[in-house]
């Protein structure tokens, strides 16, 4: 049996300190998608980031990891579970892509493996996801892997000078089992 964290396009894997130079392309790329605006940081703070990742505990429900891809062995992107709560068992989680990689199933694997583990191992009950509604290509792809659509918080962030409308998506494990495998 291969890794339970590597699928056909994807690897996914901790942070390493070495990997602090993909996660300022990231950064880069998500404030050109006008996901993200935040004052420019310096390589040595994405440096000390990763460092700090790569030591860090994970306390089982919320992690961030590294999106590797198989045939090159290059980060591609970050996926990560946050704001978990067990005892109600629900937790949401956020996944990003460089542009170059993008619209080439990276994502989707990825999202699929996460999901597995949180419904499967951990046991929650349901996931969600916040997207920004003008990120078309993100609410295309929550879709097609099966969240619905939950509700639109009107106004809800603020970028670029003016308000925009947060889309709340979500999954219940059981949803997940009918639309996907649970052992791929």
């Amino acid at each position: 049996m291969t890794s339970f964290w590597t699928g056909k396009r994807v690897r996914l894997r901790g942070i390493e300190p070495d990997d602090w130079s993909a996660f300022m392309r990231f950064a880069v790329d998500e404030e050109r998608l006008g996901d993200l605006l935040n004052p420019p940081r310096s390589a040595e703070s994405f440096r000390a980031w990763a460092t700090e990742q790569s030591a860090a505990k994970s306390d089982g429900d919320c992690f961030q990891l590294a999106i590797e891809a198989v045939d090159t062995g290059k980060i591609v992107g970050a996926i990560g579970s946050h704001h978990a709560d067990p005892r109600a068992g629900w937790f949401e989680y956020g996944v990003t892509l460089e542009a170059g990689h993008r619209r080439k199933g990276y994502a989707a694997e990825a999202v699929l493996m996460l999901l597995r583990f949180m419904f499967a191992e951990r046991r929650f009950h349901k996931c969600g996801a916040r997207i920004f509604a003008h990120n078309e290509a993100s609410l295309a792809l929550q879709h097609r892997l099966g969240f619905i659509e939950e509700g639109r918080l009107r106004d809800q962030v603020f970028y670029a000078g003016q308000h925009h409308d947060l889309v709340m998506m979500g999954m219940l494990a059981d949803e997940f089992a009918q639309l996907h495998s649970t052992s791929e």
